[in-house]
């Protein structure tokens, strides 16, 4: 009995942030300097991917990555809410296991609570993505053969370029080998984009005239035959994107996919149709969005347009003058190429 007593009463004086199955009360988290929606997925229901749940629900936050200090979280075992304005309690409250009244967080267990701040969120570019070819963009050279006639060639082949001294070539010089696949047209007005340029591998040349010179590949990730298309090389092409605001009001399409599959979803890298030119910038996140139609019949004049359906969100990776590469993160429901994409939802 004494046992038992002193159990009861460790579980009184000892809060903890387990919940009850059946709590009516969630614990409310104040949001902090440094909070993502990402983080507090992470933090409180140990699922970083719930995010876009969180903000798909809550039409107020415009970006998930900028959420604001004072705002305030329900914090349920399976899922978060913010709180409204006109709802928000005003203090933290924690529920014991046992089925006693919500008691006020102690100072020290707030602390706890609030010391872990949300990493800023980043995408890796590894190079590999690929990138739209636009009008008037020219290569630095060629593969114009293989030692022997190969006609395909891998890692530690040798092939010739038409790259040499004329352009200020040398041995040891490293470029990106990337193929010229299909053309690129708009899906909505059927305008020629550019074509899209894939990625096949590196080379190096090794012994170079005026105008050739021998290389050898020193990796591949396709295929590599003559007529592929060389790029100065650059270094360090694995490098970590951090969101940024966009500094301008970005209205485009999806045009095209890497895979060159019309059914998009999170984690493809598709093509877009803003560039440099009309301000977009790496980081930039973007959400994908359709119109929604109304039958006119039933709504006699009263209505003109219904709110946008939010699809998801892409992170652009690099820019050209008027289309971008771009990885799409979020995917509600099913994207596909033509989906238009802003930087503000309405």
């Amino acid at each position: 009995m004494k046992i038992r007593l002193l159990l009861l009463l460790a579980l009184l004086v000892i809060p903890t942030v387990v919940f009850a199955a059946d709590q009516d009360e969630p614990t409310v988290y104040v949001i902090k300097q440094g909070d993502t929606l990402w983080g507090l997925s992470d933090r409180f229901i140990k699922d970083p991917h719930y995010w876009p749940n969180m903000w798909s629900k809550n039409s107020q936050v415009t970006n998930p990555h900028f959420i604001y200090p004072g705002q305030k979280v329900r914090i349920f075992p399976d899922r978060l809410e913010l709180v409204p304005k006109e709802q928000i309690a005003e203090q933290i409250i924690v529920q014991t296991p046992i089925a006693t009244p919500p008691i006020p967080l102690p100072a020290t267990a707030v602390a706890e609570v609030l010391q872990e701040v949300a990493a800023e969120k980043t995408y890796t570019l590894f190079g590999t993505e690929g990138f739209l070819m636009e009008k008037g963009f020219k290569p630095y050279g060629f593969v114009i053969g293989a030692q022997h006639g190969r006609v395909v060639t891998g890692v530690d082949d040798i092939v010739y370029t038409d790259i040499g001294t004329a352009l200020n070539a040398g041995g040891g010089d490293k470029f990106s080998i990337f193929r010229k696949d299909a053309s690129v047209n708009h899906p909505l007005n059927n305008e020629e984009m550019g074509y899209k340029m894939i990625p096949l591998g590196t080379l190096q040349l090794t012994d170079v005239e005026r105008k050739s010179s021998r290389a050898i590949i020193t990796t591949s990730t396709k295929e590599i035959s003559p007529g592929a298309y060389l790029l100065p090389y650059k270094e360090n092409r694995r490098r970590e994107i951090s969101l940024k605001n966009t500094s301008n009001d970005l209205k485009g399409y999806i045009v095209e996919s890497y895979s060159g599959a019309s059914i998009i979803a999170a984690g493809d890298v598709v093509y877009i149709d803003l560039g440099a030119s009309h301000g977009a910038e790496v980081g930039n996140m973007l959400y994908i969005v359709r119109d929604v139609t109304i039958d006119q019949r039933y709504v006699e004049g009263r209505i003109d347009r219904l709110p946008q359906e939010l699809l998801g969100a892409l992170v652009i990776l690099e820019t050209g003058k008027k289309s971008a590469t771009a990885l799409v993160v979020k995917s509600i429901d099913t994207i596909y190429k033509g989906d238009r994409i802003v930087s503000q939802t309405k």
